[in-house]
């Protein structure tokens, strides 16, 4: 099996390791199957606890890597990072001023209530942007190989690649818990669920094929994807984690939720 996937193209390879993060993805989205019956507190936590997962990916997973391959490229390492920073959180409020004017049909229609509805669309969407950005990351580092690129390894690509992939277990399971809250059928939660990591294998095929283009980018674009995972968080993930008065388990939830994803950060490197 190693012998083989060695003897693929960068593309190639790229693109087999990200239908395993993908997996991931879809792994921790089918927790939902696990739950029974609604419980407005279980699910209260659940949000608040992707609120968590989502604020500690914004750094560890986007922002750390994003000062560290600006520092690597010879750039000042703050500018990528609040430039794309600040752009993803104005991004999502464009998008946030947009939704409301879409109608309503095209998007969850087994949510029912407007503001649930919207919540979730925030969700889903901020949590799939963020992982186009990491999905470009294996990409580049497994185009490297191929590249004038001499500190580029096999080893340490497939090593990003299982790191990304473990940490997308709970993020799956951030997007489809709180969908089955808001009263969507569990079917169509863990869809949802592992759709958002759907888009890793196409970044990491663009990021492979376009190394020498994106890599550039790369320190603006996981910054980006910062910004609007924590305008989500600051908006809709937390005020609706509470707004049925469980506000010390959402608080607890939410950093414990924090907790995880910092350990499979830090210890994943």
């Amino acid at each position: 099996m190693a012998e083989w996937f060695s003897e693929l193209s960068p593309v190639l390879q790229a693109l087999v390791i990200t239908i395993f993060t993908w997996a991931s993805t879809a792994l921790g989205a089918s927790f939902v199957f696990f739950t029974k019956k609604a419980n407005q507190k279980l699910f209260d936590s659940m949000l608040a606890f992707a609120g968590g997962v989502m604020i500690a990916a914004s750094f560890w997973s986007l922002l750390a890597p994003a000062i560290s391959m600006a520092e690597e490229q010879g750039f000042p390492p703050v500018v990528p990072a609040v430039t794309g920073f600040l752009l993803g959180g104005l991004f999502l409020m464009l998008v946030d001023r947009v939704m409301p004017h879409i109608d309503e049909r095209l998007y969850f229609k087994d949510i029912k209530d407007k503001k649930a509805k919207r919540r979730t669309a925030m969700l889903v969407f901020s949590i799939t942007l963020h992982n186009i950005p990491e999905g470009l990351a294996i990409g580049v580092a497994f185009g490297a190989l191929s590249s004038e690129f001499t500190t580029a390894s096999l080893s340490g690509a497939i090593a990003l690649a299982i790191g990304i992939g473990i940490q997308n277990i709970p993020e799956g399971t951030a997007v489809s818990l709180p969908l089955r809250r808001d009263g969507m059928s569990k079917w169509k939660s863990f869809y949802y669920g592992q759709f958002s990591g759907m888009v890793e294998p196409m970044a990491a095929v663009v990021g492979a094929l376009a190394v020498v283009i994106i890599q550039p980018l790369l320190p603006y674009a996981l910054s980006f994807a910062a910004g609007a995972m924590i305008f989500v968080v600051a908006k809709e993930v937390i005020p609706g984690s509470q707004e049925k008065g469980h506000v010390q388990l959402a608080t607890m939830s939410l950093m414990v939720g924090f907790a995880v994803m910092m350990i499979l950060d830090v210890a994943l490197g």
